[in-house]
């Protein structure tokens, strides 16, 4: 028999340290407070990620360029892998491992963030994105798992850090995550309350 009350109380488990790691809800804060900003200054925000992770940028592009809960005007948001002709040529071309550090050579911006989602903190192409976006002077955002000594981290601003090893919770703690930047946000942005 399927023990679906485990997976439950695993994800469980894993909000609850979110919700009581201080450091993590500061993070959040300064996330939140730097897609203000960026908006602010005409910016955009470019995001990537492999496999579930590269759906995860997808949907939080969707959720800030399309709308979250507030209808209001749309925000410049972009999953870099979206575009399967680049992706392909460039990864025949020149390697797997540059897909996205040639989008944002080529689109990044100083005022924009580059998101980079990895579980494992070490994705050889999310790194490498990350490294172009700071030499573009970008604001660079990972967001992986508890991962102390990851490759993603030189390279970025602010590192959000879920505080498991389990890649489907740390996924699903990426969505949550990414839903609260959002709605903060939004409300920010645009001055009206959801709750």
């Amino acid at each position: 028999m399927l023990n679906i009350a485990n997976i439950l109380t695993e994800h469980d488990t894993v909000l609850q340290s979110v919700r009581n790691d201080a450091k993590l809800l500061q993070n959040l804060e300064i996330f939140t407070n730097k897609v203000i900003e960026c908006y602010n200054l005409d910016g955009k925000i470019l995001l990537c990620g492999n496999g579930g992770s590269a759906s995860d940028a997808q949907h939080i592009a969707a959720e800030w360029q399309g709308r979250y809960l507030l209808d209001r005007r749309p925000l410049h948001a972009e999953a870099l892998h979206a575009n399967t002709s680049y992706i392909t040529a460039v990864a025949n071309d020149y390697g797997f491992e540059h897909i996205y550090s040639r989008a944002v050579e080529a689109q990044g911006r100083k005022n924009d963030i580059l998101i980079g989602l990895s579980t494992s903190g070490n994705s050889p192409n999310i790194v490498a994105a990350l490294s172009q976006g700071r030499k573009n002077g970008m604001y660079c955002i990972g967001m992986t798992g508890n991962k102390n000594d990851t490759k993603m981290s030189e390279f970025c601003d602010l590192l959000i850090a879920v505080p498991s090893s389990v890649t489907a919770r740390i996924q699903e703690m990426h969505i949550l995550i990414g839903h609260i930047v959002c709605e903060l946000s939004e409300q920010k942005l645009f001055g009206e309350s959801i709750s």
